[in-house]
């Protein structure tokens, strides 16, 4: 046999590995978008449909925005973003409305590809348990989770008219019955700690209801990480090891890769995965979702989360693949799954 045939041949069987995790195609759910901005406003359902679609997303966790942009009477411009000015922000429960409207105008198989989550309430009232169950009885059937329920936020918080929510408040132990009741998994955004301190300083106010709700779902958004934490604190070097205890702590814990997780700590500026967090995944295979956490805008929705790939790669298929489709159709209500079979 020729000899540059032999080592063609096991330059093939050699590489084929490599090319097979190459050339894999992912099919998405996104776990973290937002129909609406922070002025209630959306590019529309048919943009959010041909985003996806481009994409290869086939379900989407579909939810408003809790708090609503004020515009103040003394601001001469109109800002573009809830930082774009010192004017606050409120509550505004009628983004829900929005979602709902938007879902009732699709045909029923275009509409199982969404999956809302109710998000129009006051986390620091204890009234929000009764809201929560009125809109439920309203929209029989509709609602598959509660979120992103917006507790600790840095300059969202600091913008938010009221007292700052927390998420072991005793209004959010109610809602937390509630959801654990209609079994609906909750989507909760708390920091994990400030701007200035390196330590998990605001722990505890997630770990509380873990530990005293173990029959209701949290998906943690971002892992506690935001845009702003890291424009002060580039990397939070603490964070994978508290994760990783969470999470074999608490097995009611789900763990939101959006965006503000890819870099620097699933990926490394040049696109190189983090061993470290391909471990964990690998250890928690079930226990993380990802989503691109867009605000009303799709235009970068199939780009934001094809950015997964490098990561969804370097593990072992079917732990990509769920991470990237099927972990988060698990944590919706049984009924709903019973119906995507």
């Amino acid at each position: 046999m020729n000899i540059s045939r032999v080592f063609s041949l096991a330059a093939l069987f050699l590489l084929a590995p490599v090319a097979g995790a190459e050339t894999r195609e992912y099919r998405y759910s996104d776990a973290h978008l937002h129909y609406v901005d922070f002025f209630q406003e959306t590019d529309g359902m048919q943009k959010l449909l041909e985003a996806m679609d481009a994409g290869g997303i086939d379900h989407v966790m579909i939810s408003g925005i809790p708090v609503a942009k004020k515009w103040h009477e003394n601001e001469p411009k109109r800002p573009r973003y809830y930082a774009g000015d010192d004017a606050p922000v409120y509550w505004y429960s009628a983004t829900d409305v929005l979602v709902a409207a938007a879902l009732e105008e699709l045909d029923d198989k275009r509409r199982k590809r969404f999956h809302p989550f109710l998000s129009g309430f006051n986390p620091n009232d204890k009234n929000a348990d009764a809201h929560i169950r009125r809109m439920l009885e309203l929209h029989p059937g509709l609602w598959q989770g509660l979120g992103e329920i917006f507790t600790r936020h840095d300059d969202v918080t600091a913008l938010t008219e009221g007292d700052t929510p927390r998420a072991n408040n005793e209004a959010l132990a109610r809602v937390y019955h509630l959801a654990a009741e209609f079994d609906l998994p909750v989507m909760l955004h708390s920091n994990i700690t400030s701007k200035r301190e390196r330590n998990p300083l605001y722990l505890v106010e997630l770990e509380e209801p873990l530990r005293n709700h173990p029959h209701t779902r949290f998906i943690w958004a971002h892992a506690g990480t935001s845009m702003e934490l890291h424009r002060h604190q580039e990397k939070l070097t603490f964070l994978h090891e508290t994760v990783s205890r969470l999470l074999d702590d608490y097995p009611n814990l789900y763990i939101d890769l959006s965006w503000t997780m890819l870099k620097p700590y699933l990926l490394d500026e040049q696109d190189k995965p983090d061993p470290k967090w391909v471990a964990l995944a690998k250890r928690h295979p079930t226990r993380f979702v990802i989503g691109s956490d867009v605000v009303g805008r799709f235009e970068n929705l199939a780009t934001g989360m094809h950015a997964f790939a490098p990561f969804l790669d370097a593990l072992p298929e079917d732990v990509a693949r769920g991470i990237a489709r099927d972990n988060f159709l698990a944590l919706l209500p049984s009924k709903r799954q019973d119906e995507l079979r």
